[in-house]
């Protein structure tokens, strides 16, 4: 059985999710990504001991950060599986998508995003 999760998802394979620095994370926004996750071992189970507990606090400052900024901290988010749980990871990767066709493009993006906000439904007035 072949994985299905929507095509927009674009893999980048590393040894550990403990590689991953914050300056990743925000280099694949700056190269036009509308959101990011990343997917780590299970807690406690990292073959590298740490690697998953460091990047979840990567993430988290870049949450943060993007708070503070203005930004969706949803944008980025860290999620934790086995490598068994396939269909689990499929379901994450539907899940991110559709969080992010619900954001729209990201602020990174200025014409695209003025354009997104534009043809959105204007809130009733009161």
């Amino acid at each position: 059985m072949r994985l299905q999760y929507p095509p927009d998802i674009k893999i980048i394979l590393l040894p550990c999710t403990g590689r991953v620095d914050i300056i990743h994370l925000l280099k694949a926004f700056e190269a036009g990504a509308d959101s990011v996750f990343v997917a780590g071992c299970l807690e406690g189970e990292c073959h590298y001991l740490m690697g998953n507990i460091r990047a979840k606090k990567r993430v988290n400052k870049v949450k943060k950060d993007f708070s503070q900024m203005g930004m969706e901290p949803e944008r980025v988010e860290m999620f934790n599986l086995s490598s068994s749980e396939g269909q689990k990871f499929a379901a994450l990767a539907k899940e991110m998508v559709e969080r992010t066709l619900t954001l729209g493009p990201s602020p990174t993006k200025g014409e695209e995003r003025a354009a997104w906000l534009a043809a959105q439904p204007k809130a009733a007035a009161g």
